[in-house]
């Protein structure tokens, strides 16, 4: 008796393990990329905390007989117009970059969940005007806005990761605020409120317990772009002042000088390398934390 058939037999087995090599190829690809951004993050995290360990020299150390050098043993990235050492300036200049990339996730994934929680949990008046004023923030591209509120500041570390906080939040707000509804009538919520629980209690202890997971997926996801952002506005001069170093802020020193091209490479490709890392990162967070996500 042939176990060949229109709808199953060996004829299905070509087709099954074809898509159990791509189901190991695509595992690998996600498994080496996770790999390739835990390094990368790891690796600038480490070099931006020994840096004064690490660097050859300070970050605004001048030799001015050494100026634009290329790179060599004794410069590893090459030296700028001042002489100084640009593989110092960019372990220094990661500690700013990634510092205000996290710093402007943190503050703005915890202000935007608490303002989405009570928007979604209380509703009516206070909801609208929570939606709206979020649809009024996100109807702008954030860099440019980021750019109008930086203007409106003034240049200054400081300052561009206000401006960032001011217009990050928003897409945490709808994303708390969307998660709060789904689950603000399940049994254990009106549990709690059958027994008298406080408002503020059920959302501490009931809701943001069970949205936190969806917080943190955007978070890591949002990593990437944060430092892209905190590059662009100093790279516009609206973000470190000289001469604290700044990946952004380097690219737009190198870009004065074409022919010196390791004094905006680096940095460039150090933004590049920790952008990228952070999106793998993102990815393999996404994968593990979020059940509907395939």
């Amino acid at each position: 008796m042939s176990n060949r058939g229109p709808t199953g037999g060996r004829a299905d087995l070509p087709a099954a393990a074809e898509m159990q090599r791509a189901v190991r190829a695509r595992r690998t690809w996600r498994r080496a990329g996770v790999l390739t951004g835990v390094v990368v993050v790891a690796l600038w995290a480490a070099l931006a905390l020994a840096a004064p360990l690490v660097a050859r020299s300070g970050y605004d150390d001048q030799q001015v007989n050494d100026s634009l050098r290329p790179p060599s043993l004794r410069h590893v990235f090459g030296t700028d117009d001042l002489g100084r050492d640009i593989f110092s300036r960019v372990i220094y200049g990661g500690r700013v970059t990634l510092l205000i990339g996290l710093g402007v996730v943190l503050v703005g994934s915890v202000v935007g969940m608490t303002i989405g929680t009570i928007s979604g949990y209380s509703g009516g008046a206070v909801d609208e005007a929570i939606m709206r004023s979020t649809e009024v923030i996100m109807a702008f591209p954030s860099i440019i806005l980021a750019m109008a509120i930086a203007v409106a500041l003034g240049p200054g570390i400081l300052h561009a990761a206000m401006a960032m906080v001011l217009v990050w939040w928003p897409a945490y707000a709808r994303l708390a605020r969307s998660e709060v509804l789904n689950i603000r009538h399940v049994e254990y919520v009106d549990a709690a409120v059958a027994i008298g629980q406080r408002p503020w209690r059920i959302l501490v202890r009931e809701i943001i317990p069970n949205i936190r997971s969806s917080i943190v997926v955007l978070g890591t996801v949002d990593l990437g772009s944060a430092v892209v952002t905190a590059a662009g506005l100093s790279f516009l001069g609206l973000g470190a002042v000289p001469p604290t170093p700044e990946w952004g802020a380097m690219v737009n020193a190198g870009r004065e000088l074409p022919a010196a091209w390791w004094i905006a490479g680096f940095p460039g490709l150090a933004i590049f390398s920790t952008v990228l890392a952070f999106n793998f990162l993102g990815d393999a967070v996404r994968d593990f934390l979020d059940p509907r996500h395939v």
